[in-house]
């Protein structure tokens, strides 16, 4: 099975959709990602939307995925250093594997840093190449996406993008 990675550029990242597996319930007052926080359903129904506009077909969020993209925003937020390596050195492709999202053929992830909310986020994203190209790629089927906030109120977003892995 070909397997393919691509990561972008540390500026930005974006979001998802329907329903692919359980989602971990977080905190509210932690920044997680539980999927009745007000900010979850905007991002969900921005990129949809903004995918629908591209003629791709929505994301479906992904439990797996959402985990791994949930640690690694927490990971970032209490390094208050935003970067695609983790604290102890770790890949996007070891913390989805480590998440439970195997047999993948596709992995993506976009990170950013201080922008206040999805719709800020979602600007930056969809000005940037890069960013904008994960969004809309038909080349993934699943989403996950975390937020947590550093000490300083910084926050970190993580959005990792899959094809074809467990959720």
């Amino acid at each position: 099975m070909r397997r393919v990675l691509f990561l972008v550029p540390l500026t930005a990242l974006a979001l998802l959709v329907g329903g692919c597996g359980p989602v971990p319930n977080a905190a509210p007052g932690q920044g997680g990602a539980a999927l009745t926080e007000p900010w979850v359903a905007d991002m969900l129904h921005v990129v949809n939307t903004r995918r629908a506009e591209a003629g791709v077909a929505p994301l479906q969020l992904c439990g797996t995925l959402q985990a791994a993209a949930q640690g690694h925003s927490a990971d970032q937020a209490a390094s208050n250093h935003m970067s695609h390596s983790g604290s102890g050195g770790s890949t996007m492709r070891q913390r989805a594997e480590g998440a439970g999202y195997v047999g993948w053929n596709a992995l993506a992830e976009n990170v950013a840093a201080g922008y206040r909310d999805v719709g800020s986020v979602m600007a930056g994203w969809m000005g940037s190449d890069g960013h904008r190209q994960n969004l809309l790629s038909a080349s993934y089927e699943h989403v996950g996406f975390g937020l947590a906030n550093a000490g300083d109120g910084t926050p970190y977003w993580t959005q990792d993008f899959g094809r074809g892995g467990s959720c």
